[in-house]
């Protein structure tokens, strides 16, 4: 099947609100376990980027996760922003989480590096897919952790259909709508691979769900 592009924003108040009070705990939980995984030694310290953050749920939990760390959030979404802010703000983390608006490439983020990068869910959203690859080539120290979870596109739409009957029935009218248009929108991961290797990046794709592929590893220790 080949891919359908969709919006890159999700900037509408309804749809916002949507995926700020969903449900995500078995995908986000699921997301920051993988990471462990994949970095099991790792005493986390330092920056984190978070590309593509939303409303703010995987930036909350992996500041959770790892205390010592410092995350900066980055969308282009006004009003997924805005939720963000709200919930750090009830999570009393302001001062080790903060969000900033602007859209890949050309954002201007508060860091000229990162000690880690993190992205859920932003690839699919991207017209040109080598958009996050430059950013994350550009703005990951040497040897930083590098861990980019996503969708991947499965073989039909009836297989995609199939799929958001099987997670997402129970989900709002707007939620089942997006979750279909982004299977179709992501990549598999023989694209995601020869992405990879159009800048060299030494990291490595998985296929971690009948959905979702991750992307992991380190940076070059001098890049």
């Amino acid at each position: 099947m080949q891919r359908i592009p969709e919006p890159e924003l999700m900037d509408d108040e309804a749809q916002a609100r949507a995926y700020a009070e969903a449900d995500f705990e078995e995908p986000h939980s699921y997301f920051i376990e993988l990471f462990q995984q994949s970095f099991p030694q790792l005493n986390m310290y330092g920056s984190v980027l978070d590309l593509g953050c939303g409303p703010a749920d995987i930036s909350l939990r992996f500041a959770n996760a790892y205390p010592k760390c410092e995350v900066h959030g980055i969308d282009g979404a006004a009003a997924m922003l805005a939720f963000g802010n709200k919930a750090i703000g009830r999570a009393k983390l302001q001062e080790r989480i903060r969000l900033v608006q602007g859209y890949l490439p050309g954002v201007s983020l508060p860091l000229q590096q990162y000690d880690t990068v993190i992205s859920n869910s932003q690839l699919h959203h991207l017209a040109d897919p080598m958009t996050l690859w430059q950013t994350v080539h550009e703005y990951a120290a040497p040897a930083a952790p590098v861990f980019i979870m996503d969708l991947m596109r499965p073989e039909s739409t009836q297989q995609a259909q199939s799929l958001v009957d099987e997670y997402a029935a129970e989900e709002p009218e707007v939620l089942q709508h997006d979750f279909y248009h982004s299977l179709l929108a992501a990549y598999t991961p023989q694209e995601v691979q020869q992405q990879l290797r159009v800048l060299a990046l030494p990291l490595t794709v998985k296929v971690v769900s009948d959905r979702h592929l991750v992307v992991s590893g380190r940076m070059p220790a001098q890049h």
